[in-house]
């Protein structure tokens, strides 16, 4: 994140590039600013979405040294590679609206004709241009002659094409409205992605309904195919696995696993939060602590408010 990407040495000094990635670095220095801010919000949403789960997606803060839990085809990488996949593109697609990147600029106007109460205006997410970057780069380690095997690769090229379906499925109709004293008279419209928040839900959902799958001929080429025979054929929006996820409840480096012990849990929770659930039936600890917070908050014309500072003890609980 201090790298200025003015220079074209600078890609050099990005650890784990293919060199297909490198040269897209040196072919498009400007966009490296939005690909490392890409990486950073897959990390912080990542864990986010997953905090309160078993696994909470840490591993990620270690990128690109991955352990075993993100290297081995589990379910847990198919989200990280297709939220990655999706942010890379969506960072992209931003840039060009804002004005960051010389080489692109708003959306095209869409095909479909305007309702009676709008007109297309404003400067739309450049989807197109994002998914045209965001593919080469994210892709390219997987078609390259990195070690790996080619059921891995295939499972990963998957996903991250699933990230990137996700976020076009996502793209919305967002307007402003015109007119007197805001009687919004005229609507002015564009199409814009939401938040990455939101793409991470959508794909944490495809996570827990993942296709546990195995690489293999199908006439005259190799497919994913689903491990067990009664479960439908593979859909282009399914995320997709090779091999069962530990239950992350114990330490086990050889797995990826940290454990759960110490994590904060949630006693009256029935969810994935819930004591009972996260501490893995071990049992959990509680302790008291001091929080400070805002209180009687006074609103003074015009226009601020003041509030005091309020002192109180909320209990926690721990895993065992």
């Amino acid at each position: 994140s201090g790298v200025a990407w003015n220079e074209s040495h600078h890609c050099r000094l990005l650890a784990g590039l293919v060199p297909d990635q490198i040269q897209m670095c040196r072919r498009n220095l400007e966009v490296m600013h939005s690909i490392v801010r890409a990486a950073r919000q897959t990390k912080s949403v990542c864990q986010k979405t997953f905090a309160d789960m078993r696994w909470n997606c840490s591993s990620v803060q270690r990128a690109p040294s991955f352990g075993p839990d993100l290297l081995k085809g589990t379910r847990e990488s198919a989200f990280v590679y297709a939220l990655a996949a999706a942010a890379v593109t969506h960072s992209i697609a931003q840039a060009c609206t804002s004005g960051e990147l010389p080489l692109c600029s708003c959306g095209s106007i869409p095909s479909e004709v305007p309702g009676p109460d709008f007109r297309w205006g404003g400067c739309g997410d450049n989807l197109r241009y994002g998914l045209q970057l965001g593919a080469a780069f994210a892709d390219s380690p997987l078609k390259s002659s990195k070690p790996g095997t080619q059921a891995l690769k295939a499972m990963n090229l998957h996903n991250n094409a699933v990230g990137r379906q996700v976020l076009s499925d996502s793209l919305d109709t967002k307007c402003k409205c015109h007119g007197v004293s805001g009687s919004c008279s005229v609507k002015t419209c564009w199409k814009g992605l939401p938040n990455l928040d939101e793409i991470a839900s959508d794909l944490k959902s495809k996570y827990l309904a993942a296709i546990k799958v195995t690489h293999r001929l199908v006439g005259p080429r190799k497919q994913l195919i689903p491990k067990e025979m009664d479960v439908r054929p593979v859909k282009e929006t399914d995320l997709v696995y090779l091999i069962n996820s530990p239950d992350y409840c114990t330490p086990n480096l050889h797995l990826g696993s940290l454990g759960t012990q110490d994590r904060q849990c949630n006693k009256t929770s029935v969810g994935s939060d819930s004591c009972n659930l996260m501490c893995c039936g071990r049992g959990y600890n509680a302790y008291t602590e001091e929080v400070v917070e805002r209180c009687h908050c006074k609103y003074h014309w015009c226009c601020y408010v003041v509030c005091k500072k309020c002192q109180r003890k909320v209990e926690r609980y721990v895993c065992k």
